[in-house]
């Protein structure tokens, strides 16, 4: 079982980022995140967690290049986020990415190439991967030939395959029942334990939030701004049975109280229901 330390060096250091849609001022304009500053550790599994709208899906796409932020910066280890960093961080989306028109190894294949990884290298690290999510025998299915909770794990086999240092996860599971939910989230802990990989979550989900995160950013509502960080303190891999605990209600619990208020202000704002995460 691993713990994290808090001397583990920063992976990803972001510093008092903000992000605008229209132009300041304007009638239209719309801040969706205000002044976010967060060290992320290296094999940290942090989770973000907030009203829908609260801007943790735009904040993981700044982090990851994807998005370029209205003002502040983002380091990945020394370097300045500019763009995507594909040799330092993948992606896994709520909607599989997988090409339909290519079988699942095809499919790697294409992610290895984009990433320029040695062809030589290939085979093994995409047998490896899909080994580690018990989806070796569908290596030559097409996606179509898959569950959704199959292709996930495709996805999350990808992510490992690519052997970047930080995975983003924007609610990856969300599509999925909540059994397959939380096998998918039992193999996502060990895989932590055993890869140190950070990653970055976001789910709409408290008790998967618990379950996973190390720490837990609460999020407010729009603009979004960091409300408070909650510490798990509890080693990975999780088993089940960390969920009968005491301190997993505890925890859960606490992130609902922390939460109520400001998805009631969501409500409020949009007019309509409001999910405890979003976009």
């Amino acid at each position: 079982m691993t713990t994290l330390s808090n001397d583990k060096p920063t992976a990803i250091s972001i510093r008092n980022v903000s992000q605008r849609y229209g132009e300041a001022g304007s009638s239209g304009a719309v801040v969706a995140l205000q002044d976010i500053s967060l060290d992320i550790r290296q094999g940290e599994f942090l989770c973000l967690l907030g009203p829908s709208g609260c801007g943790k899906s735009t904040l993981l796409n700044i982090v990851g290049g994807l998005f370029s932020a209205t003002e502040g910066q983002v380091k990945v280890g020394d370097k300045i986020v500019k763009g995507p960093l594909p040799a330092d961080i993948s992606f896994v989306f709520q909607e599989s990415t997988l090409y339909p028109w290519y079988t699942i190894r095809e499919n790697f294949d294409v992610a290895f190439k984009f990433q320029r990884v040695p062809r030589n290298e290939w085979k093994e690290r995409t047998a490896s991967a899909l080994q580690a999510v018990g989806m070796s025998s569908f290596i030559d299915h097409f996606p179509n030939q898959l569950s959704v909770g199959m292709r996930q794990r495709v996805n999350l086999a990808r992510g490992i395959a690519l052997k970047t240092d930080i995975i983003l996860m924007d609610e990856p599971f969300a599509a999925l029942d909540e059994q397959t939910r939380m096998v998918l989230g039992e193999d996502l802990s060990e895989l932590l334990a055993a890869t140190k990989k950070t990653i970055v979550f976001v789910t709409h989900s408290l008790a998967e939030a618990v379950f996973l995160s190390d720490r837990i950013v609460v999020m407010t509502a729009r603009p979004g701004r960091i409300k408070t960080i909650v510490e798990v303190n509890e080693p990975h891999p999780r088993s089940p049975d960390f969920m009968l605990q005491p301190r997993f209600s505890e925890l859960r619990n606490e992130l609902y109280a922390l939460l109520r208020d400001e998805i009631r202000q969501a409500i409020a704002t949009t007019g309509g229901s409001v999910r405890p995460s979003g976009d």
